[in-house]
């Protein structure tokens, strides 16, 4: 059964159902026929090293996922750049600034049929602040790759074997 996040027509109000147009199945409203396009909302995430391990944050207790790590992540603003966004969230979620260097993946994230997200995984340098858990966090730590909490998001875990297999990633660590 498919998952509908949406149910009336921002235009008119009208109720929205799923209908054939073309190829895909769409929200379309019953009263004045728009289409209502749904997609994926913008999430980063930044892969910071320090003497070769990762920097993880543990989800707080009022998160999704509470209680298990992810690499610190957040939503673009609608209204944001995607490497001010990261430079944001990082901040807001480990006390440290960093600067954004190159992507490093960009998936798209299924695990939640409420809110599905293309995630942009940079690299990045710490450049100021203190180390300190903050917004859905609760703790952060530093772990090496091959030793683990257990991962909130199954693209962390795609992200962390990538870095594993990655040889020229293990050079800038």
């Amino acid at each position: 059964m498919r998952y509908q996040r949406f149910n009336f027509c921002p235009q008119c109000g009208g109720r929205l159902s799923y209908k054939r147009v073309g190829e895909r199945e769409r929200l379309v409203c019953e009263k004045c026929s728009r289409i209502m396009y749904e997609n994926p909302i913008v999430g980063v995430a930044a892969i910071l090293f320090e003497n070769g391990e990762i920097l993880l944050g543990r989800r707080a207790a009022t998160a999704s996922f509470p209680g298990l790590w992810c690499i610190p992540c957040g939503y673009v603003e609608y209204d944001e750049d995607i490497r001010a966004a990261v430079k944001r969230e990082f901040l807001e979620e480990t006390g440290l600034s960093i600067e954004p260097g190159d992507v490093y993946a960009v998936l798209s994230n299924f695990h939640n049929p409420a809110v599905q997200t293309v995630g942009v995984w940079f690299e990045a340098q710490a450049v100021g602040g203190s180390l300190c858990p903050g917004d859905d966090l609760d703790q952060v730590a530093y772990f090496a790759l091959d030793a683990l909490p257990q991962l909130a998001f199954p693209t962390d875990k795609q992200v962390v074997n990538m870095l594993l297999a990655d040889s020229t990633m293990k050079l800038r660590m």
